[in-house]
């Protein structure tokens, strides 16, 4: 038996950085009683176990899953011994990390600690082994590897937000300056007797680059709220997608006036939606496609409602995007390191934005680029969960 007074435990960490966070536990281990012993002291509502009979099926298993918090590994194992499986467990870059704790039936020889700690051992057990003792050295690696996680999660987040502070010192040092240059040069001209035709020119240039200023602000409270909720809110009403593509296509087609843009729709196209938000969305990806599609190429909206559970909405323009780009589309302020903004007037929060709405509408979104057409596609499911 592999175990001396093996009553009945349960393992629970005692401290849990991150509540509801599971571990995985390997056990290897030649004898099928064993295994199961091991199993019935190790596993809990916190903690998945994965067993293996032989060091080669613990290699299988160690290619399949990830993020292992423990290994237990008995020594005397045929074929492949518990030394030569920790070697190769050191060997691999994505399972180094993993702790490994030798289980011996032998006695307590110095020279075979020797050889165990040099193949990458942190601890013995040796058998009968204490119920107790294994639970508690078990339970400190649970807790260790559920902290390393909660600390590379709060860098993650800490690395994000700097990024994203030092992104809004540079919009407001640089992408607002420009607008607001346009229009205090307006007022100073304007202030000057001007001819009716020049003084209506100006006013309208001014008008637009203070839209282009409310647009920017717009966006980056989008990207404050997203942030702080956790997503934006959505507040879903029954909504005629159909109309709302109208609409847009008009204020779309009043910006750009000599580019050409197509509207195709079919099946029904009701749903429970925020359609102001859907209204947004489609604005932000036609306003992407006028920028950076080829002029030539009209730009394709199609509203497909054949399906009884969804739409499907596809935004389609010439041009491809580089593949390296696409996998950060929807990150915010992406491509934004040389300050020029993609080349337009853009801070590279439209797709962030897009992406924020589809996943508040309970839907999903794709690009795909090839063959000189670029197109996006978005599923929204008829009825969306509010998010409040």
């Amino acid at each position: 038996m592999i175990f001396a007074n093996a009553a009945k435990t349960t393992c629970a960490s005692s401290s849990c950085p991150q509540q509801g966070a599971r571990v995985r536990c390997l056990l290897v281990d030649d004898v099928p009683e064993n295994l199961v012993a091991l199993e019935a002291l190790l596993q809990g509502e916190d903690v998945d176990i994965l067993k293996a009979a032989s060091g080669a099926e613990a290699l299988e298993l160690l290619l399949r899953e990830n993020d292992v918090a423990l290994a237990l590994l008995d020594v005397q194992m045929p074929e492949m011994n518990g030394f030569e499986l920790a070697e190769l467990i050191r060997g691999a870059e994505r399972t180094r990390h993993i702790p490994l704790i030798f289980m011996t039936a032998g006695a307590h020889d110095q020279r075979r600690q020797f050889v165990g700690y040099e193949s990458g051992a942190v601890d013995f057990l040796y058998k009968p082994i204490d119920p107790h003792m294994l639970i508690n050295k078990a339970r400190v690696f649970f807790d260790l590897h559920r902290q390393k996680h909660a600390l590379a999660c709060e860098l993650q987040q800490r690395t994000e937000a700097l990024y994203i502070n030092e992104m809004f010192m540079a919009v407001l040092g640089h992408d607002l300056r420009t607008p607001l240059s346009a229009i205090l040069a307006s007022t100073a001209v304007l202030q000057r007797p001007l001819e009716p035709q020049k003084v209506q020119a100006l006013a309208i240039k001014a008008e637009q680059a203070g839209r282009r200023m409310l647009a920017m602000i717009e966006d980056l409270l989008d990207v404050t709220r997203a942030r702080q909720n956790g997503g934006l809110v959505m507040l879903a009403a029954p909504t005629d997608l159909a109309e709302q593509a109208e609409r847009v296509l008009q204020e779309v087609r009043a910006s750009h006036p000599q580019r050409e843009l197509q509207l195709q729709c079919q099946g029904d196209l009701h749903g429970s939606w925020d359609g102001e938000r859907l209204g947004q969305m489609l604005a932000n990806l036609l306003g992407n496609a006028m920028h950076h599609g080829t002029p030539q190429v009209p730009v394709q909206l199609r509203l497909d409602g054949s399906a009884p559970d969804g739409v499907t909405v596809y935004v389609t323009n010439g041009g491809e995007i580089p593949q390296e780009l696409l996998p950060r589309l929807f990150e915010p302020f992406r491509g934004r390191t040389s300050g020029t903004g993609g080349g337009h007037n853009g801070l590279g929060l439209g797709l962030f934005i897009v992406h924020q709405i589809v996943q508040a509408h309970c839907g999903s979104i794709e690009a795909s680029s090839r063959d000189g057409r670029t197109c996006f596609t978005v599923w929204l499911p008829r009825t969306s969960v509010q998010r409040g």
